[in-house]
């Protein structure tokens, strides 16, 4: 299974912000969603960062006054992006080495979905779930011939 057969199973919604968005403005739409993380885009919805609750918790320890400040200042700036012919696989041990829980997926330089880890592991459960049924289904058959 690839990062395309996810979107096609989950949805492809894709929360943004803008980088000069205060952090309080960020934690009403990561509220408001019931998400973990949004994608920090420019004027062009080009993707500049990544913010996840982390990042956010992370700046509250150390100035608890940082409500009022842009998101650009806390943001991780490194993102990792996915394709959707990405393997699930190769993806998961990606951001399970890289600790990260959220991946922007990008297709001919737009923003076309977010996967977190944990929808990777409930497709890969999903899977494994199927396989088993066919596996004991292919027993009981062959037990009964």
């Amino acid at each position: 299974m690839n990062i395309a057969s996810l979107l096609a199973i989950k949805g492809n919604a894709v929360y943004t912000i803008q980088s000069s968005e205060s952090v309080k403005g960020a934690i009403a739409l990561l509220a408001q969603h019931n998400i973990g993380a949004l994608v920090v885009v420019d004027g062009d919805a080009t993707p500049v960062g990544i913010v996840s609750e982390r990042d956010i918790v992370r700046a509250a320890a150390r100035d608890e006054a940082m409500f009022s400040i842009a998101i650009g200042s806390i943001m991780t700036k490194q993102v990792i992006i996915g394709l959707p012919q990405d393997d699930l696989s190769s993806v998961g041990h990606t951001m399970t080495e890289r600790r990260i829980r959220h991946l922007p997926v990008m297709e001919s330089g737009r923003l076309v979905g977010m996967v977190s880890l944990g929808d990777i592991v409930k497709a890969q459960r999903d899977t494994y779930e199927g396989e088993l049924e066919t596996l004991q289904t292919q027993l009981m058959a062959d037990h009964i011939l």
